[in-house]
C-alpha cells in the first residue's frame, strides 16, 4: 500500500524546530482557548469522532461545547502532551515515548481509529494558522506539516504495537 507524502516522517532541522517552539510559545500561552477551538472545529467537522467521548457525543450546540468541562479538560490533555513533543524536539527518546503512550492509550483504553489523528493534526494545523497568522509564514506551515507527521507517524506505531492492523 503506498503512504501518502505526509504520512513518511522527515527529519525536522533544527531550524524548523526553532521555528516549532517559536511559534508554539505563542499558542500555548493562551492554550486552554485554543485547545477547546481545536477540539470544536474537529467535532464540528468530524462529528463520527464525539462516539468516543460519552461526556459531549450528544453535543452539537459549539457553545455547549464551549462550556463542557470534560471537553476542556480533555483539550488541556490535548494541549499538555503537544507542548511536552514541542519542549522535548531534541530528545527523540523522549518524543517517541510520549506519544507512544497516547497512542496506546487510544488504541487499547479508547479504541480510538488511528484516522482520527490524521484528521485532528490537521484541524491542529488549521487552527493554529488561523489565529496566528502573522507567525504562519511559509517556513512555519513546513516545519509543522513536519510535526503532525512526527505526531501520526508516532501515534500509529504505538497502534501497530499494541496490536491494530
Amino acid at each position: 500500500m503506498e503512504i501518502e507524502r505526509w504520512e513518511r516522517s522527515e527529519e525536522i532541522s533544527e531550524e524548523e524546530k526553532k521555528v516549532i517552539q517559536e511559534t508554539w510559545s505563542r499558542v500555548y500561552a493562551n492554550c486552554e482557548d485554543v485547545g477547546v477551538s481545536i477540539l470544536i472545529r474537529f467535532f464540528v467537522n468530524f462529528p463520527s469522532a464525539k462516539q468516543y467521548f460519552s461526556q459531549f457525543k450528544h453535543m452539537d450546540d459549539t457553545l455547549e461545547m464551549e462550556r463542557s468541562l470534560q471537553l476542556r479538560k480533555h483539550a488541556q490533555r490535548v494541549m499538555g502532551a503537544l507542548n511536552t513533543v514541542v519542549e522535548n524536539l531534541n530528545d527523540p527518546e523522549k518524543v517517541s515515548s510520549v506519544l507512544a503512550l497516547v497512542g496506546k492509550a487510544h488504541a487499547l483504553k479508547h479504541k480510538v481509529e488511528p484516522v482520527y489523528f490524521k484528521k485532528l493534526t490537521g484541524v491542529m494545523l488549521e487552527v493554529i494558522a488561523e489565529a496566528y497568522g502573522n507567525d504562519f509564514t511559509p517556513e512555519a506551515h513546513g516545519a509543522w506539516t513536519k510535526m503532525r507527521t512526527l505526531i501520526y507517524t508516532h501515534v500509529t506505531a504505538a497502534y501497530k504495537e499494541a496490536g491494530w492492523a
